[in-house]
Order: C-alpha cells, then sequence, then structure tokens
C-alpha cells in the first residue's frame, strides 16, 4: 500500500514539473514573441508617431515629428492676425497674435506626439502602443505665447500706469511736527490678470474660423508702502481729512513773501482732540520784529501798505481746509471788500480775514484725533495749499457753492493830492471793487445724520479805486 502511495506522489510531480516548465517556456516564448513584434513594430514606426495619436481631433499616426510641427504652425498662420487690444481707460495698445507668437505650441506637441510609447519602460511603451492601436491616445492641444513679447509691448502702458508707494516720516519736536510725510499707496499693472485673461480667451481664439479683435482690459492694483502713516506716531494721525486751494498770482514780492512765512509757521502745528484752533494764536506776532514785510492790507476803510500783508491768504486758505474737513468753524470774518485773489480760483464768499488780536478765525478739532497741519507753496503757480491729517470718521462734509443776493457797481475813482509825489504823476493805492451780499451754506453728515449745518454770508461794500496825484513843483 505504501509502495503504492509513493509510485502515485513520484508521477503527480512529474506531471507538476512538467506543466511548470510547459507554462514557463510558454510564456518566455509568448515575450519573445511579443518583444519580437513589437521591434518589428518599433522600426516600422521608426521617427514615427505611433498609429492612433490624436491631437486636436487628428490621428497623426505614421507621421514624422517634423509634420507634426508643420502641421501646426500652418494652423498659427491662420490665427497670426488676430488682435488683442489693451486698454487702461485711457489709452489703448493694439497686439497681434504674431506680435507674441500666440497659438499652438508647435515643438511641444511635435515632441509629445512622437514620444509617446517610447519611454525606457517596456510594459508601459506596450501598454500605450496597444492602447493608441486599438481605442486610440487623445493627447490634449497646448497652446503658448511669449510673455517677454507681450511685456515688451505693453511696456508704455506698463510705465505710464506705476507708482511707486511712498513709506511715511514723521519727526515730533516741541510740540510741533519737524518732518512729516504722508504715506502713498502705489500702484501698477497687473500683470497675473493680464496673463490670466489672455489664457481663458485661447479655445476662443483657437476655434475661430477667421481672425477676430479681443479686447482686453488693463486691471491696476495697489502697491501699499512698507512704513504706513498710522505705523509712525500715536496720535491717531493716519490719512488726509481735508484740504484747502487758493491762488495768488498778480501778488506783488513783499506779499509773496509774507504768505510764505506765514504758512511756513502753521507748517506742523498739531492740534489736540477737542481744542480749539486760534489762527492768531497760532501765528503769533505779525509784525517788522517777526520777519514781516510791508504789503497792502486793508485799515481804517482803506488799502495801505502794512506789516504782513497777505496773510489773510493764509487764513483764506486754511478756512477753506476746515470747510471740506467737516471741522465745526467758531469765527470767521469776511473782508470788507471783494479781493481779487480770493476769486482767482472760487466764487465770491470763500474767505476768511484775519487782523490780530481782535479778527480772528476759530474752530474746533472735534474728531476724537489729533489733527495736523501741513502747508505747500507752488512759488512757480503760485497757489497755496492746506492739508489737514487725522483719522477719518465718518463725516462728509457738502460745501455749496456761493449765492449772489445782490450787488453794487464800484464807485468812481478817487484822486488824492499829494504833496510828495511830483506833478503830473499818478499813483494808484487802492483799487476798485464792485459790491456783493453772497452767502454760502455747508453741511456736514455723519452715520446719516447731520451734525453742523452752516450758512456764511458775506456783505462785501463797493470799493473805489484811489489814485494820488502829484503836486510838488
Amino acid at each position: 500500500m505504501k509502495k503504492k502511495q509513493k509510485q502515485e506522489k513520484k508521477i503527480f510531480h512529474s506531471i507538476f514539473k512538467s506543466v511548470f516548465w510547459f507554462f514557463i517556456g510558454a510564456s518566455l516564448g509568448i515575450f519573445f514573441f511579443v518583444s519580437f513584434l513589437l521591434i518589428i513594430f518599433q522600426n516600422v514606426y521608426s521617427n514615427k508617431v505611433y498609429s492612433g495619436v490624436i491631437i486636436d481631433g487628428v490621428d497623426f499616426g505614421g507621421k514624422s515629428q517634423e509634420y507634426v510641427k508643420n502641421f501646426f504652425l500652418e494652423k498659427n498662420k491662420k490665427i497670426e492676425n488676430t488682435s488683442f487690444i489693451f486698454s487702461d481707460g485711457e489709452n489703448k495698445i493694439i497686439i497681434s497674435a504674431k506680435d507674441i507668437n500666440f497659438g499652438y505650441n508647435q515643438e511641444l506637441l511635435a515632441y509629445q506626439a512622437t514620444s509617446l510609447g517610447r519611454s525606457k519602460d517596456f510594459f508601459s511603451n506596450l501598454s500605450l502602443i496597444l492602447q493608441a492601436y486599438i481605442n486610440g491616445v487623445t493627447l490634449p492641444p497646448s497652446y503658448h505665447y511669449s510673455e517677454v513679447n507681450l511685456l515688451k509691448a505693453l511696456d508704455p502702458m506698463i510705465k505710464e500706469n506705476y507708482t511707486q508707494p511712498i513709506s511715511a516720516l514723521f519727526q515730533f519736536e516741541n510740540g510741533k511736527v519737524k518732518t512729516f510725510k504722508a504715506s502713498e499707496d502705489g500702484q501698477e499693472v497687473d500683470i497675473e490678470d493680464l496673463k490670466n485673461q489672455l489664457e481663458a480667451r485661447t479655445l476662443t481664439i483657437i476655434s475661430s474660423k477667421k481672425p477676430r479683435t479681443f479686447t482686453i482690459p488693463v486691471r491696476i492694483k495697489v502697491l501699499k508702502p512698507e512704513i504706513t502713516t498710522d505705523k509712525v506716531n500715536n496720535l491717531g494721525i493716519e490719512e488726509l481729512v481735508g484740504e484747502g486751494n487758493s491762488l495768488f498770482q498778480h501778488s506783488i514780492p513783499n506779499r509773496i513773501f509774507n504768505i510764505t512765512l506765514a504758512s511756513t509757521r502753521l507748517n506742523g502745528v498739531l492740534i489736540p482732540p477737542n481744542q480749539v484752533f486760534s489762527f492768531n494764536k497760532a501765528l503769533g506776532d505779525v509784525s517788522s520784529f517777526t520777519g514781516y514785510q510791508q504789503a497792502y492790507i486793508i485799515q481804517n476803510g482803506r488799502t495801505v501798505l502794512g506789516d504782513g500783508g497777505g496773510v489773510c491768504q493764509v487764513s483764506t486758505t486754511l478756512f477753506r481746509a476746515v470747510l471740506n474737513a467737516g471741522l465745526p468753524i467758531l469765527e470767521r470774518n469776511a473782508h470788507a471788500y471783494r479781493v481779487g485773489y480770493y476769486e482767482q480760483d472760487s466764487g465770491p464768499g470763500l474767505d476768511a480775514t484775519v487782523y490780530g488780536p481782535s479778527v480772528d478765525f476759530k474752530f474746533k478739532n472735534d474728531t476724537g484725533n489729533h489733527i495736523l497741519i501741513q502747508t505747500f507753496v507752488d512759488p512757480v503757480y503760485l497757489k497755496l495749499t492746506f492739508k489737514l491729517y487725522g483719522k477719518k470718521d465718518g463725516r462728509v462734509s457738502v460745501v455749496n457753492k456761493p449765492i449772489i443776493i445782490s450787488q453794487s457797481p464800484a464807485p468812481a475813482s478817487v484822486y488824492q493830492d499829494d504833496p510828495t509825489l511830483p506833478k503830473g504823476v499818478e499813483k494808484q493805492v487802492d483799487f476798485s471793487a464792485p459790491g456783493a451780499n453772497v452767502y454760502f451754506t455747508r453741511e456736514v453728515i455723519k452715520n446719516g445724520k447731520k451734525i453742523i449745518s452752516d450758512k456764511f454770508v458775506s456783505n462785501y461794500r463797493p470799493w473805489a479805486a484811489v489814485y494820488l496825484r502829484g503836486t510838488k513843483e
């Protein structure tokens, strides 16, 4: 019995070995046969795209790499007259698809088509070749454009729209700001957005049967400075809250000197929260002892030369800045007559005269933060600017245009004898101005509520020109 079992085991092992080696041999045979077929197939398609490789709906099987490249080059020629209009709202630059080499990426597509099934992995190659031959393999089309050419063509617009951000400066000494420069945002063309817009139109451009024109808006992005105004001080000064301007063209040199001197002395003044600002107190003594020169002022019903002529140009400009900032005005006085300087860039009534110590201009800082006064004199254009910096609290100031209620003509010129002038010489010492009753209103709104409602009335007397006639022999 045992002998019989041993014989059966021998027979089983013998059959198993035979079957095992048969399958090994068959597998090796099939492997070598398939390898042989693959080698033959690869030789047939040497330097050619394997059958069933499809790009953009076209089977490039059996075609050379150069053929694929030229095929897409021809397609690019059909779209090279497509135009792109890049507009920033004011300027436009027109660029063709040819200018930026926009179209199919023929080099990459030709390489991808011929590289499929030619890796170092035998089984991967076999799988891809069989898949392409039986069912086809579709490669996604690839597109390109020259970013270098695009930026070169858009360079004028990019430069035009670039502003460098400015970091803030703030130096505080002895209760006054010695050096101040508010931070300023910069800007530049959003290049990434431009590229995204261009790429988003690719399929539309490629599928068009004829050249088309596409408008691409050039968007501008804000560049923040490294140091903003709020980071360089602890006084709550963050931004511009009000600005006022006035012109003083045709002023005599002494008047220009006084305007510059007075505005310089107010530059850097800080107004604490809840403090009432007095122009006369902040400016101090106005006389030859404090550096002022003689220029025309209104005194005792006459326009005469006096120390500090032109200071009212400074108070008038500050008055306009305070109006626009929406601050409460506690004292404002109009001039006795209409002064031509103050109407060079506005209607009548937007002036504020001062004459220390009694005639003053006052307002209150009710913003809850410090306010910084900054002054700027343009010596070429003869323009004075006041800028008030602080922190906005949501108030909006609406200053309405002046309304002239009534007017009266200037009186006839007045001639007065002057024994100090040679006979036959005339000298004008006062200038004519028509009279007028004028008013304007202002409303300040905060959080939907009216917090200030002003009416500023000016009664200007008609003013006669005065001439001195020499009587000296």
